[in-house]
């Protein structure tokens, strides 16, 4: 996973963490917008390794198609865990179950590219997903929302180190 992928891992995280602070914490304004702040930062180191000279990291075709389905899968469980959740009466539940799927959707993608933290960053979204259902209530939406933000921004951040790793190897 190169550092597209670090972009979109990023904006995530950020979407995690925005949604913590306005469905846990109920802020409200401009206030939710600072976690774009990590994005751009993200997004910028991004652009300054897409600029380095080299081939980087390139996917497969296996993994393409296993990041195809494993998101059309996702997109799919995310909207099946909201209207569940919706529908048991947990609005608590959301951003546990959201970060249960997202980390369902990284393992078949660890699988089928050679970046094997996926497993890890798998087992961190698991982890928060359990410890959001276990805690319960608005606290433990804030522990499954920013723990997901965490491992998603880091995924990012290894993700283009990876790719700039590749790209000074192949110059």
């Amino acid at each position: 996973m190169g550092v597209w992928g670090a972009i979109i891992m990023g904006f995530f995280g950020a979407v995690f963490a925005a949604a913590t602070l306005a469905l846990a914490l109920q802020w409200t304004g401009a206030a939710i917008g600072l976690p774009f702040v990590g994005f751009a930062v993200i997004v910028l180191a991004a652009i300054v390794v897409i600029r380095q000279p080299g081939s980087g990291f390139a996917l497969s075709r296996q993994g393409k198609r296993a990041i195809l389905w494993s998101s059309t899968a996702e997109g799919i469980g995310i909207f099946l865990a909201v209207n569940i959740v919706n529908n048991l009466g947990h609005p608590d539940w959301l951003l546990p179950a959201v970060a249960l799927v997202v980390g369902l959707h990284f393992f078949p993608i660890a699988y089928a590219v050679p970046f094997r933290f996926f497993y890890l960053l798998g087992m961190a979204l698991l982890a928060a997903a359990a410890s959001g259902f276990v805690i319960g209530t608005a606290v433990g939406a804030e522990v499954a929302g920013f723990a997901a933000a965490t491992a998603l921004w880091l995924a990012a951040v290894l993700a283009i180190a990876r790719d700039s790793r590749a790209k000074t190897i192949s110059a």
